[in-house]
């Protein structure tokens, strides 16, 4: 059964914003990362994503990876199974500023590595060619596949 979307105002004094959400927070973590500079940092980013259900995003100038996962212990009416022996960082989060209501736009947001390394070939300086080893000019090179 689908739970009814209601605004946070709405609540009745008791009622939990919880009872009303898909477990967003419950669904996958962020952490920060150091903002790309490099070709070397783009390229750890693409390695990111490229381990499966995993992106990037810009928030407010701050870079994040997103690893997509259901935890553990949520149940499947989207309650926490271990609510009293639950981690501190789940005890520390509220809903006061949690994700119910919001619409998921960030800055900028990259699923794919090819999305990653088009953004770093749109900001980064042309990247350095490997140099050819002395004798190396007379080798045919060999032919680009697409």
């Amino acid at each position: 059964m689908a739970k009814v979307k209601v605004r946070r105002e709405d609540l009745k004094p008791g009622e939990v914003l919880c009872t009303y959400c898909s477990a967003r927070c419950c669904r996958y973590f962020a952490l920060p990362i150091e903002t790309p500079t490099t070709w070397q940092d783009f390229d750890h980013m693409r390695w990111y994503v490229m381990h499966g259900r995993t992106a990037i995003f810009v928030d407010d100038n701050t870079w994040y990876l997103l690893v997509f996962g259901d935890c553990q212990n949520l149940l499947e009416d989207n309650r926490c199974g271990i609510y009293h022996t639950r981690p501190q960082i789940c005890r520390t989060y509220s809903t006061d500023n949690c994700e119910y209501d919001n619409d998921s736009c960030y800055d900028k947001y990259f699923e794919t590595q090819d999305q990653v390394w088009e953004y770093a070939e749109a900001i980064l300086p042309p990247k350095p060619q490997p140099r050819k080893k002395a004798g190396a000019a007379n080798l045919p090179e060999l032919p680009m596949l697409n």
